[in-house]
C-alpha cells in the first residue's frame, strides 16, 4: 500500500523531489507558526540518469542524492519522495457508508480493476474516504489512488542506496495541494476560488487545478526548458551545463532575448492555453481566478506578465518560502533563484510538521 493517507507524520523528514533532470532535498522545521528552511540542496542528473534498468537508476540518481546529504548535512533519516504522470491513477468512487477500514480495502481490491488498466499485482493502491456523497444516501464518497509498483520501488530504492529510509511515498499533485497553503501572502484563497497550478520542469508540464483549496483536475504534457536548453547549445555551441548556466545567469549573445528566449515564451503561452482549453472542455468550469507558475522554467523573466496578458488572468510565480526564516547555511540567493522549483518538495517535507 502506497502511505499516502494515514497517520504518517514523524518529528522530522526530507522531501525528496525526484524529476527527469534533477534530485531536490528539502529539510523543513517549524517554530510557532512559522516554518524555517534548515537544510536544502538540488543536484543535476545526467542525461542517462533516466533509464529502464532500475537497478542503474537507483544507484545513479541514489548516488547523487547521498552527494547532497554530505553536502547538506541534514539532521533527519528518513524520507518522503512522491510518484506521477501516466503511473498513477487518481478516482473518486461511490462506497457503501459505515464500511470499517477493512472492509473498505477488501471491497476497493476487489472491484479495483473496473478503475484501474494495470494488473492488480503491478500496483499499489490506498485510500480515503472524503464524506458522504452528495444525494446518495448511505452512500460515500471515496478517494481512490494507485500507482505501477515499479514506480514506486525504484524511488524507494534510490532513497535506501542514499542511506536514507524512505517512510513515504505521496502523489506529486497532491504535495502541491499541501505546499499551496504556503502562499497565502501572495495568494489569499478564497474558498471559492479556482486556481491553476502550471509546474514547468525540463521535459514536462503539469497543469494543476485547485478548487477552494482542493485538487479537482491534473493533466500532464511533454514540453519543457529542454526545448529552450537545446536551442541555446545548438545556435552557441555550449554543453549542457554551460547552456543551462547561462540562461540562469545571463552573458549569452545580444540576439538571445529575441532570436530564442521571445519565441520560447510564446511556445510556453500556447502549452498554457492549450491545457486549460483542455481542461475546460473537460469539468464544469468555464474561468480561473488565478494562475500560479512554479517548476524551474516558472521564473523566466517576463513569463509571468506574457501568461497574465495573453489568458486574461492574473499570475504570479510561487515562492513558497517568502513567509519562512531560513537557518544560517542556507544560501539566500540561491533558494531565491531556485524557489518555484521547490514546491513539490516543500509539500513533501511539510508532511511531517503540519
Amino acid at each position: 500500500m502506497l502511505s499516502i493517507f494515514g497517520t504518517a507524520r514523524t518529528s522530522r523528514v526530507l522531501g525528496i523531489d525526484f524529476s527527469s533532470t534533477t534530485v531536490k532535498l528539502l529539510e523543513l522545521s517549524r517554530d510557532d507558526e512559522r516554518y524555517c528552511v534548515d537544510s536544502y540542496a538540488i543536484a543535476p542528473l545526467p542525461r542517462d540518469a533516466l533509464t529502464d534498468d532500475p537497478t542503474s537508476y537507483a544507484e545513479t540518481v541514489g548516488a547523487f542524492l547521498e552527494e547532497l546529504l554530505s553536502r547538506t548535512k541534514p539532521r533527519a533519516n528518513r524520507a518522503v519522495a512522491a510518484v506521477s504522470g501516466a503511473d498513477v491513477i487518481i478516482k473518486t468512487v461511490v462506497m457503501p457508508a459505515g464500511l470499517s477500514e477493512e472492509d473498505l480495502e477488501a471491497q476497493l481490491t476487489f472491484e479495483a480493476d473496473q478503475y484501474i488498466p494495470y494488473p492488480l499485482d503491478e500496483v499499489a493502491l490506498d485510500f480515503e474516504e472524503l464524506g458522504p456523497a452528495a444525494g446518495r444516501d448511505e452512500q460515500v464518497n471515496v478517494l481512490l489512488v494507485a500507482c505501477r509498483q515499479e514506480s514506486i520501488d525504484s524511488r524507494v530504492d534510490a532513497i535506501e542506496v542514499a542511506g536514507l529510509v524512505p517512510k513515504i511515498i505521496d502523489v506529486e499533485v497532491f504535495a502541491l495541494e499541501r505546499a499551496m497553503a504556503l502562499l497565502q501572502s501572495q495568494l489569499p484563497i478564497s474558498e471559492n476560488q479556482t486556481i491553476a497550478m502550471v509546474d514547468i520542469g525540463a521535459s514536462t508540464t503539469t497543469l494543476s487545478v485547485f478548487a477552494g483549496g482542493e485538487y479537482v483536475y491534473t493533466r500532464e504534457q511533454v514540453f519543457g526548458g529542454k526545448q529552450l536548453t537545446d536551442s541555446v547549445m545548438s545556435r552557441y555551441d555550449l554543453s549542457t551545463d554551460e547552456a543551462g548556466l547561462a540562461i540562469r545567469q545571463g552573458g549569452l549573445p545580444d540576439d538571445y532575448e529575441r532570436e530564442l528566449l521571445g519565441p520560447f515564451r510564446e511556445a510556453v503561452v500556447q502549452q498554457v492555453s492549450r491545457s486549460l482549453q483542455f481542461f475546460f472542455s473537460s469539468s464544469e468550469f468555464t474561468q480561473l481566478d488565478r494562475i500560479v507558475l512554479c517548476g524551474g522554467v516558472a521564473a523566466i523573466d517576463g513569463l509571468a506578465a506574457l501568461i497574465e496578458t495573453k489568458m486574461d488572468t492574473p499570475t504570479l510565480v510561487a515562492n513558497p518560502f517568502a513567509d519562512m526564516s531560513l537557518a544560517s547555511r542556507v544560501n539566500v540567493q540561491a533558494l531565491e533563484r531556485d524557489a518555484p522549483a521547490m514546491m513539490i518538495a516543500c509539500g513533501l517535507a511539510m508532511r511531517s510538521i503540519q
